[in-house]
């Protein structure tokens, strides 16, 4: 398979569980690393797959197949615990053990020499993932369905599949630095060495990385994840989450960190500066539930409650009330229209009376709005004190 150009690999992707062992990167799945790349360090996973024109600087061993493209330099030993496909040119200082088959091609060096196994074939040996392909192509072609569904089984190993180490074309992996142009992203449950740059950086849980983070873009820390360093970004934004520790300095344009991170350096933020605190958000939206369902039920209830009482009367006992209400208001009227005549003078002179208290103003007792309206029965009128402005001279007068 050959990985030059910009190819599928377009992101530093680290598996979690990845770990850095004195000078060897070690990985539970895959290995993939693209063409033009250095890595310094040596290279531990299940299947090893480099790129063309690739360095590395230490021994590479692979407990499944591995794969050294063109003009690649190994500066050690490479162990492999199955097959081994080596292309042209390949340079390898060490020595070459191969449990299971070995293809190689021409003008390849092994300085130390080589064992295999299996069958021994000197050719150019077509890329593993096409060669997968031609022979499933083929069996599917003449109906060997069975056949085609054991070769798959066989290609996925019969294990879960595991997430590779995706190294991106022409990036630099030693002890002091992981430096890619691509986004790069971490998993859970690493620990790493040496400062990683990238375009944007993402750093999952309960990871410990000694050195610093440096990006162009947004950086992002996990929970429970220990940075050794600075982390550092142009214009993009930081951001650390609750149980993260920073051991330096935070830089960023904005800024947002959790209630629970730790960050023992000084923060700057060109622009925004965020601090996030946990409120219990689910707590109050359950209390709100259970709110809502007693006001709904107490709503019910009342409704209910008022159908039952709110029983209309039939409408003849009704229409008897009123006529009897209606002849005992003309009996009233005519039995009080003689002693409302007796009235009208006493009334007036009373209403006269209480005019002139309300211009003074200085009545001792003086009934209220409301008893007021009690005994006349019409809606009365309080004027101010033409006095309380100011002007004391109608008060003198009175």
């Amino acid at each position: 398979m050959s990985l030059r150009g910009d190819g599928p690999v377009e992101e530093l992707a680290i598996p979690s569980g990845t770990t850095v062992e004195e000078h060897d990167l070690v990985v539970d799945g895959d290995v993939l690393v693209g063409g033009q790349s250095t890595v310094e360090l040596g290279v531990r996973g299940r299947n090893v797959a480099i790129g063309e024109r690739v360095s590395v600087g230490d021994d590479i061993e692979a407990e499944g197949d591995c794969r050294l493209d063109t003009w690649c330099s190994v500066d050690g030993n490479v162990l492999v615990g199955e097959d081994a496909y080596l292309g042209e040119r390949v340079t390898v200082t060490g020595r070459l053990m191969v449990s299971g088959d070995l293809d190689i091609g021409d003008d390849v060096t092994i300085e130390e020499g080589f064992e295999a196994n299996g069958w021994i074939v000197i050719r150019n040996p077509v890329p593993t993932i096409v060669f997968y392909f031609i022979v499933l192509s083929q069996l599917l072609r003449v109906g060997e369905t069975d056949a085609a569904d054991e070769l798959a089984a066989a290609l996925a190993d019969g294990d879960d599949v595991r997430d590779p180490l995706l190294v991106p074309r022409s990036a630099e992996i030693s002890d002091d630095a992981w430096r890619v142009s691509t986004p790069a992203t971490v998993g859970d449950d690493c620990r790493l060495h040496g400062n990683l740059r990238a375009e944007s950086i993402q750093v999952g849980e309960r990871n410990e990385v000694f050195g610093s983070l440096r990006a162009r873009d947004d950086v992002t820390v996990g929970s429970d994840t220990v940075i050794h360093g600075d982390v550092t970004t142009r214009g993009g934004t930081v951001t650390v989450e609750a149980g993260a520790r920073v051991l330096g300095d935070v830089s960023a344009g904005d800024l947002v960190v959790y209630d629970g991170a730790e960050i023992q350096g000084t923060l700057r933020a060109r622009g925004e500066m965020k601090l996030v605190q946990e409120t219990g958000e689910a707590d109050d939206e359950a209390d709100g539930v259970e709110d809502d369902d007693t006001e709904d039920a107490d709503v019910e209830d009342t409704e209910n409650d008022d159908t039952e009482d709110g029983v209309e009367p039939d409408r003849d006992d009704e229409s008897e009330e009123a006529g009897d209400a209606d002849e005992g208001a003309r009996n009233e009227g005519d039995d009080d229209s003689e002693s409302d005549d007796a009235s009208e003078s006493d009334s007036a002179g009373e209403t006269d009376d209480l005019d002139e208290e309300a211009a003074t103003g200085e009545v001792a007792g003086a009934p209220t709005d409301e008893a007021a309206d009690a005994s006349t029965g019409e809606t009365a009128t309080v004027k101010p004190n033409p006095g309380a402005d100011g002007d004391e001279s109608d008060t003198d007068d009175a």
